[in-house]
């Protein structure tokens, strides 16, 4: 029950309670109401609230420690680095709006402000996504630990993204891939003219369709000579591009998966295998033995090749063959898609061989390459058809 007294021209209250997670015996007192009426109605709201076991003891903690003890415990159990990281990324800007302010001092109004003014300022569309995520993560925490009573992001809708006339330009274009001809030509110029593991790396990207960091994390171990397929049970994540301070990762989507690769290309990696074997043993150079199928020939022997030395390799390439600039290790994957879905191959079994549950990108390419076949049955119906009239007009 609540006592009241007055000092001087103000009222205050002083409530005795016992705390409900440690049996203690706690107070509860505030100040400085100018009438005793309102005095009292403050102190009734915060007992119904004891009595409700609604009260939340107020935290003198800001926005910005607080986020910061979330984020240590999001990274503990994220599942991958780079998602973590992102996380930390997209938290700065509320950290940066916020970091000083006392966290049950945040409502609704003051955080939509922030969002549409970040959003004003030109921050993308899904940045702001990412930013909004990771607000209502570290304000729903703050409501599990009963730090503050109300979630001020609960509410929130982001603005209505603006559709720039690149946008519009752009949104019904399809990745960049190449044509049949030119993965010839191109394979053809890796071969000939690429440095030392060039060849094999995009020959195994354009014949299996799989991610760069898929290609450089795999090992000796992940492939089946005897059936002929590979497996792919990890990625690569080396963020810094200190070789020497990689990781291994499950793959995107976490699934495991066995591609089937041709006798050719199975014959191709056989090369590169006892190639490799050659270097290990020649070196005078200390040898990383791991197992990788992809790796660093000069600085640290034996080290999976990083990721921006494909692209780099890629990028030399495609310009002797002057082929579009913009052609990227990922494009082999859309290329592998528009490849497949020409020689007949099901979405369905493409994106399973991609490791793809339902991509978007995905089906647009299958469905752009497959448009020109259905006009080509489309013609056949009709050239069919034709025949028929001619034949009973005769």
């Amino acid at each position: 029950m609540a006592t009241y007294r007055k000092r001087g021209s103000t009222w205050s209250y002083q409530i005795v309670y016992k705390d409900p997670a440690t049996g203690k015996r706690r107070y509860k007192s505030k100040g400085g109401f100018a009438r005793k009426k309102d005095c009292m109605l403050a102190a009734a709201e915060i007992e119904k609230e004891l009595s409700d076991k609604t009260y939340i003891e107020e935290r003198k903690i800001t926005f910005g420690e607080f986020a910061l003890e979330w984020f240590k415990e999001y990274e503990a159990n994220a599942k991958k680095p780079s998602t973590a990281r992102a996380r930390y990324y997209s938290m700065q800007h509320l950290i940066k709006a916020f970091g000083a302010v006392q966290i049950q001092k945040i409502t609704p109004r003051l955080y939509k402000e922030v969002i549409y003014s970040l959003y004003e300022q030109g921050v993308s569309y899904n940045t702001l996504a990412g930013i909004h995520s990771v607000g209502r993560m570290i304000f729903r925490k703050a409501m599990e630990e009963r730090i503050i009573k109300i979630d001020p992001t609960e509410y929130v809708t982001l603005p209505k993204k603006r559709k720039t006339i690149e946008d519009l330009e752009t949104e019904k274009e399809i990745p960049k891939y190449m044509e049949k001809e030119q993965l010839n030509k191109f394979l053809a110029a890796a071969k000939e003219h690429g440095l030392d593991i060039d060849y094999y790396v995009f020959l195994l990207m354009s014949y299996s369709g799989c991610r760069v960091g898929e290609i450089v994390a795999l090992k000796w171990s992940d492939f089946d000579f005897q059936n002929n397929h590979v497996t792919i049970s990890k990625t690569y994540y080396n963020p810094n591009n200190r070789i020497k301070e990689f990781q291994l990762l499950p793959p995107k989507n976490s699934a495991k998966r066995t591609i089937i690769l041709d006798q050719f290309v199975m014959e191709e990696m056989k090369k590169l295998k006892r190639i490799q074997n050659e270097f290990r043993l020649e070196t005078k150079k200390p040898y990383y033995n791991e197992g990788f199928v992809f790796v660093d020939t000069r600085k640290a022997p034996g080290y999976p090749v990083l990721i921006k030395t494909v692209e780099s390799r890629m990028r030399r390439l495609i310009k002797l063959c002057l082929f579009d600039e913009n052609l990227t290790p990922h494009s082999l994957r859309h290329t592998h898609t528009s490849l497949c879905a020409e020689a007949g191959v099901s979405l369905e079994e493409i994106m399973d061989r991609l490791g793809h549950k339902n991509d978007q990108i995905t089906r647009s390419v299958y469905l752009h390459v497959t448009k020109s076949r259905k006009k080509e049955a489309a013609n056949k119906f009709s050239d069919l058809m034709k025949r028929v009239r001619e034949e009973e007009s005769v």
